[in-house]
């Protein structure tokens, strides 16, 4: 008997299968984790069914029947992920090719196997740990399952006899519609992609997801987690049949860990912002310039202020304007779009938010990391909205991504009615 999923994630491990799934369930898809096919009963009516077959030390014909076995457990969905070691570990090359064995005519796998957060990126084809070639880390060494090869085509033809296709690191860098030609002129069915940051992940997703709405192409996704999810949000996955509304976020801090945080969620998340600039304070059009994005479809719509030139003083009284002005633009387009939720990096700025949405207060559900809080507006026209808060100097790079996370995933869960 199948288990209905919209994604299907196949590991061979229980640790990275469990990692995945996490990265799936931040975005608010309903996420359950089974080892073997025989427990897969137990996630009925989950968005997202992670499989461990616990097959990377196994015998590639062994593993090759588990990921058989788990495919027809699930039955169709509308992404198939195979999780892989984020050092290629296992038996990569023929879990594929048992998948494609399985999948629709002209399914292809994109093989995407870059975790740059973890210090694995792909480059020349090369998969590196840190910059070094992964036939000359720990990973060549490792007792059970050495890898001996840095080239991921050649890791990949161990175990298929499918052809392999690249694409190098300077088509990824061109954008979208450089990668989207590159995969529609190719017909191999595994393809592989450079990638040196979470930019060039979503850069290939949003390909990928192009490639498919105009020519009917189904992709595996080959990857040790970030990719999957960038790719399913790409193709709408978990959206339901109405978009889910988007989380705006409201950035008056002008610091360079707040542009950091601010840059990794462009990548990470493909969030768009209006960049305000200090002689440019007018709530009116800076409004108008994020309602433009949010009709554009943008899952995460934010406002900027741009920071100074090197050397150049920000004016006191110009300082002060900022919160309220930012503050005002934001309950503008609340009142005139479906926002789902707010994100406000700075103190002053979450309080003048607060104030220009007419709340009450504020009640704090969770703390996302230290000194950073999310919770509901309380009382106004907005009451219940969901919110979250950070000082402008709290948290590493990754600090606005985990709030924003936190907020797409109560968002999804409010619209579906689930907790």
């Amino acid at each position: 008997m199948t288990v209905q999923a919209q994604v299907l994630v196949i590991g061979d491990d229980l640790t990275g299968s469990n990692a995945t799934g996490a990265r799936f369930a931040r975005t608010g898809l309903r996420t359950v984790s089974v080892t073997g096919v025989e427990r897969v009963e137990c996630a009925k009516g989950a968005d997202v069914v992670v499989i461990n077959c616990g097959s990377r030390q196994r015998p590639a014909a062994w593993a090759r029947a588990a990921v058989r076995r788990a495919v027809d457990a699930v039955g169709p969905v509308e992404l198939l992920a195979k999780r892989v070691d984020t050092t290629l570990r296992g038996n990569v090359g023929a879990e594929v090719d048992a998948v494609l064995e399985l999948a629709e005519p002209g399914t292809r796998a994109l093989v995407v196997p870059a975790f740059p957060e973890a210090g694995r990126t792909t480059v020349g084809g090369l998969h590196l740990v840190d910059g070094t070639p992964l036939a000359e880390t720990s990973a060549a060494r490792d007792p059970l399952t050495p890898v001996a090869h840095s080239r991921v085509a050649t890791i990949l033809q161990e175990g298929t006899d499918r052809a392999v296709t690249e694409i190098p690191l300077d088509v990824v860098e061109s954008g979208v519609d450089a990668v989207a030609e590159r995969l529609a002129g190719t017909v191999e069915p595994l393809v592989v992609c450079d990638a040196t940051t979470n930019a060039h992940l979503g850069t290939i997703a949003e390909a990928a997801a192009a490639v498919r709405r105009r020519q009917g192409t189904h992709w595996v996704s080959v990857d040790s987690g970030p990719f999957a999810v960038l790719l399913a949000t790409a193709l709408g996955i978990g959206s339901g049949p109405h978009p889910l509304p988007p989380a705006l976020a409201v950035v008056g801090s002008i610091t360079a860990t707040t542009r950091d945080q601010v840059l990794e969620l462009e990548q990470v998340l493909r969030a768009r912002f209006v960049d305000v600039a200090l002689d440019g304070l007018d709530p009116g059009a800076i409004a108008r310039r994020t309602a433009g994005l949010l009709d554009e479809g943008g899952r995460v719509v934010g406002i900027r202020t741009c920071l100074p030139a090197p050397g150049e003083r920000v004016d006191p009284t110009t300082a002060e304007r900022i919160p309220a002005i930012l503050a005002e633009a934001a309950a503008r387009v609340a009142a005139q779009h479906r926002v789902g939720g707010l994100y406000a990096t700075g103190g002053d700025i979450a309080e003048a938010v607060t104030a220009a949405l007419a709340s009450d207060g504020f009640a704090i559900d969770t703390e996302v990391l230290p000194l950073a809080v999310a919770g509901r507006l309380v009382g106004g026209p907005h009451d219940g909205l969901p919110f979250a808060t950070k000082g402008g100097l709290i948290g590493d790079r990754t600090a606005a991504v985990a709030c924003v996370e936190h907020l797409l995933r109560v968002i999804a869960q409010r619209e579906k009615g689930t907790s």
